[in-house]
């Protein structure tokens, strides 16, 4: 199986302001992406262990983290020897646990999308956040 890692390099003026991207999409030109059949796995930070967000297709579906020895999910206590395996490992408790919606439910209304973390917003989610205009009549100065 072969795997592809783009390595990770920084610009200039982010190394004067690190904070300035500190999770990268998996989309960034200098994101460290790792992709497996079937995910991507974006470093996030650490050293060990290194913490890698999932991604399948356009969604996150958690993080995984690299030890020197062993791969681990942190959804079960096992210890993977690759991390394809920690990968599948996630995916498949997130599904078993009804994490995700089933396609035939309602889509998520534009005041939940602001509540979801931003990491687990889709590409066509974001769109509609950056069209969608709050009603103001509710809104008190503090």
């Amino acid at each position: 199986m072969a795997h592809t890692i783009n390595s990770f390099s920084l610009k200039e003026d982010q190394l004067d302001n690190p904070l300035e991207k500190i999770l990268l999409p998996p989309t960034d030109p200098n994101a460290e992406v790792q992709e497996i059949p079937g995910y991507k796995l974006v470093y996030a930070d650490g050293a060990c262990p290194r913490n890698y967000r999932v991604y399948t297709d356009d969604s996150m579906i958690g993080v995984i983290f690299q030890y020197i020895t062993h791969w681990s999910n942190g959804v079960d206590s096992l210890r993977y020897a690759k991390s394809v395996d920690a990968a599948v490992g996630l995916d498949e408790f997130m599904t078993m646990t009804g994490y995700f919606t089933a396609t035939t439910e309602q889509p998520l209304t534009e005041e939940e999308l602001l509540d979801k973390e931003f990491d687990l917003l889709t590409s066509e989610e974001w769109e509609r956040l950056k069209r969608y205009v709050p009603e103001t009549s509710d809104l008190v100065a503090a």
